[in-house]
């Protein structure tokens, strides 16, 4: 029951934080930015492509991929806030900006509580267990 809700929950910050970057690349300059414009359009259609994922593949890479998402987007923002990224330095001062560290948390959170849960799974079912005599 938990891994439906962190899954539905990742789901909707992957799509939250897709809608912000796409928002951005095509309706607000983002586009004309080079290397960065560029990366938003690639991460707003990765994080609609994993949110599809995490909703209908039951395995561990959509998690890893919702964990990963997140923290690396997250890394890259809190860089253009402090010492820039190629250029850009963001401010912290938008609703898109809130917005986006709400739903990259989320997608850190939920994919991390489900790559736990499947590692939890894993050693209690035994899939990793090494035979008897060996």
């Amino acid at each position: 029951m938990l891994a439906n809700w962190m899954r539905g929950l990742g789901a909707i910050g992957l799509v939250g934080s897709a809608a912000v970057h796409l928002y951005l690349y095509f309706g607000s300059g983002y586009s004309d930015i080079a290397v960065v414009g560029p990366l938003f359009l690639v991460n707003g259609i990765a994080g609609i492509v994993i949110a599809v994922a995490l909703l209908f593949w039951r395995h561990w890479v959509p998690p890893f991929l919702t964990f990963g998402f997140g923290g690396v987007t997250l890394l890259a923002y809190l860089l253009s806030v402090t010492v820039g990224l190629y250029g850009v330095h963001d401010q912290f001062n938008s609703q898109f900006e809130y917005w986006g560290v709400v739903t990259e948390a989320l997608c850190v959170i939920c994919g991390l509580v489900l790559l736990v849960q499947e590692v939890r799974a894993r050693q209690s079912s035994g899939a990793h267990a090494v035979p008897a005599g060996r």
